[in-house]
Parts: C-alpha cells; sequence; structure tokens
C-alpha cells in the first residue's frame, strides 16, 4: 500500500467545452483550449490545446482540428480520449506501473447516464483507478467559497462554453436545476451571424471570440464602456480580405436573443424554487460563475430582470476548477459525488 500511495496522481479536471483545466496539488497546472489536431492519414493527434487552436480554421486537406466536447458533454469519443492524455501529459503525469490515478470530473448537470459512461470510460482508457464526477453547479458553489453542506439555498448560473447551469443548492445537493445549451459558443455564431449579416463579412470562430472578449457586452448602456474593435474579415461582395471597426453597442444587439435565453431560464429555474429556500435567495442573491459571466453588464441585466442581487465570483472562469479540486481532496466527504456504482 506505501508503494501504491509513493506513486499516486489525484487531478481535478473541468472538462469544458471551450477550455479544459486541470489542478494537482492544489495548483492549477493545465489551461488549455479543448481542442486536438489530428492527421487525417495516419489518425494520429499532432497538437493538443494551445498548438491545435493556433491551427484551427487553418489546416490543409491533411489535417484536421477537433473540439471533442458539445454542449459540455463529449461528442468525439476518440479525440476527447487523445484530447485528456496529452493534457494529462502536459500536467507532467508520468505513466507508471504502479501508478494509482484519481481523478474528479466535472460534468453539466443535464446530462444523460449514457454521456456519464462515457466520461468514466474516457477516464479508463487514461488509466484512471478511481474516478468521481461532480455536477458543475456544485463544483462551482465550492469555488466561490459557498458552504454546500448549510440548510441555506444558494442559486449559482454556470455560463460555459457549451451549456449553462443554472442550480439551486442546498443540503449538498441540487434542489431544482435548468441546464440549457445556450452559453459562450451560442455567443460567438451569434457575432458570426451578425457580421454577416450586418456588415457582409465573414469572419472565423477565432475572431468572433476577439470581438466577443474586446467588445461583448449584455447591454446598450454601459458605466465603463471598451473601445471600439477592428476586425479583419472577408468581404462576401468582392471576395477581398477587409477590415472594419465595431462598438459594444452593435455587439450587445447581436448577442440579445441568446441573453434572453438564459434570463428565461433563471425565471423558470426561480419559479420551481421551494418558498424557504426562495426566501434564501432574496437575502443571498444569484451568483455568476463561468466564462459568460465576464460579458460587460450581464449582472446588470440580470438583476433588472429577476429584481434581486447578482455576485460575479471573483475569476470566475477558474471558479468551476476550483470548487472540483476541493471536491477531490474531500472525496471521502462529500455525499455528492458520483463514481461508477451509482451510474
Amino acid at each position: 500500500m506505501k508503494l501504491l500511495s509513493f506513486f499516486a496522481q489525484e487531478l481535478a479536471i473541468d472538462l469544458g467545452t471551450a477550455n479544459t483545466l486541470i489542478i494537482q496539488d492544489g495548483e492549477i497546472v493545465v489551461d488549455e483550449p479543448s481542442i486536438v489536431a489530428i492527421d487525417r492519414r495516419t489518425m494520429e493527434t499532432i497538437a493538443v490545446g494551445s498548438k491545435a487552436m493556433q491551427m484551427h480554421e487553418k489546416t490543409h486537406e491533411y489535417i484536421k482540428t477537433i473540439r471533442p466536447l458539445k454542449d459540455g458533454v463529449i461528442a468525439d469519443f476518440q479525440a476527447a480520449e487523445s484530447m485528456i492524455e496529452g493534457l494529462i501529459r502536459m500536467a507532467g503525469t508520468k505513466r507508471r506501473f504502479f501508478t494509482h490515478m484519481k481523478m474528479v470530473i466535472c460534468i453539466p448537470s443535464g446530462i444523460t447516464e449514457v454521456e456519464k459512461r462515457a466520461v468514466f470510460d474516457s477516464a479508463d482508457h487514461v488509466d484512471s483507478k478511481e474516478t468521481y464526477l461532480i455536477h458543475e453547479p456544485m463544483a462551482a458553489a465550492l469555488g466561490i467559497g459557498l458552504d454546500v453542506e448549510e440548510p441555506i439555498g444558494n442559486m449559482i448560473i454556470d455560463i460555459g462554453g457549451g451549456t449553462t447551469e443554472i442550480a439551486v443548492i442546498a443540503l449538498s445537493g441540487i434542489v431544482c436545476d435548468q441546464s440549457i445549451r445556450t452559453a459562450g459558443d451560442e455567443f460567438t455564431a451569434d457575432i458570426m451571424n451578425y457580421m454577416k449579416r450586418q456588415h457582409n463579412m465573414l469572419i472565423g470562430e477565432r475572431t468572433s471570440e476577439q470581438i466577443k472578449i474586446h467588445v461583448g457586452a449584455a447591454q446598450i448602456e454601459l458605466e465603463q464602456p471598451p473601445e471600439d474593435f477592428a476586425v479583419n474579415g472577408r468581404d462576401l461582395m468582392t471576395g477581398i480580405p477587409k477590415q472594419i471597426m465595431i462598438n459594444y453597442k452593435e455587439i450587445a444587439h447581436a448577442l440579445d436573443k441568446s441573453v434572453s435565453k438564459i434570463e428565461d431560464a433563471i425565471l423558470k429555474a426561480l419559479e420551481s424554487t421551494p418558498p424557504e429556500l426562495a426566501s434564501d435567495i432574496y437575502k443571498t442573491g444569484l451568483y455568476l460563475t463561468g466564462g459568460g459571466a465576464l460579458l460587460r453588464g450581464l449582472d446588470k441585466r440580470i438583476a433588472q430582470k429577476t429584481k434581486l442581487d447578482v455576485h460575479i465570483a471573483e475569476d470566475p472562469l477558474r471558479a468551476v476548477v476550483r470548487g472540483t479540486g476541493i471536491a477531490l481532496q474531500n472525496t471521502h466527504k462529500f455525499t455528492f459525488l458520483i463514481d461508477r456504482k451509482s451510474v
């Protein structure tokens, strides 16, 4: 047993649609885009993470890039395995004969049993001997410092790349939740469509992502508006590359429908909340986590819609992986963790 514990590796993984983060020994050791580049001829993995992202939308016939996760779940099983293996290697985990690898992996709350098994199978293929799953809202709550075991209701809104998870948490469990597939990727697609429709300009995913980061907004009126952003793309009329300037008001207009869907899901979750927990939420407010929480003015827009206080988590992008790391240290204590036996 001593030999096994000496070679033990413990990893907390936030397997996200857009980014994957890994915690080892309490520190974030990997923060990379969830993408792999594959050689079409040999089907071997050429690059994982940032290197693969640099190739995305710039490949030729012999190389393809794959984002293995769609809407928060594994869509391409083989590519997901290659990606997880490559990212674990980045974390410095060496494959040894005696290694006992233990993992806690984060999953959306609306995931099916089949999708859970796919995550377990992927973990098995990278030699994990002990694997637990944790729902994203629960991990986010732990990550922002909430005591999830208390009989107090807290509402978490985690806006990731593929899904928006809205959950009311109390007594170590999710009392009611809404999981919708409107999140960061939908925002990116909205911006691409807007540029095509409004400016007759074709842009790629990466450019759309940059627009979202630099001038993304959920409201037309902002206290501290960002500067206009220069966008390069292809003119659909002439076929020639061109540049135009975009302001945040245009992007707020482009994202309006998707943000409204998130607002509707929040209201639906509040409607199904038991009255005593609703009373707690009135006092504690709503907590925003995930990359979508960084969208300018989103907190104020949700506050206006719900008439409740809205708090943006400190470092919202890493709240989920921090919570997954806390769960990893307390697998013996937390009853809400899912293991293979419960699937």
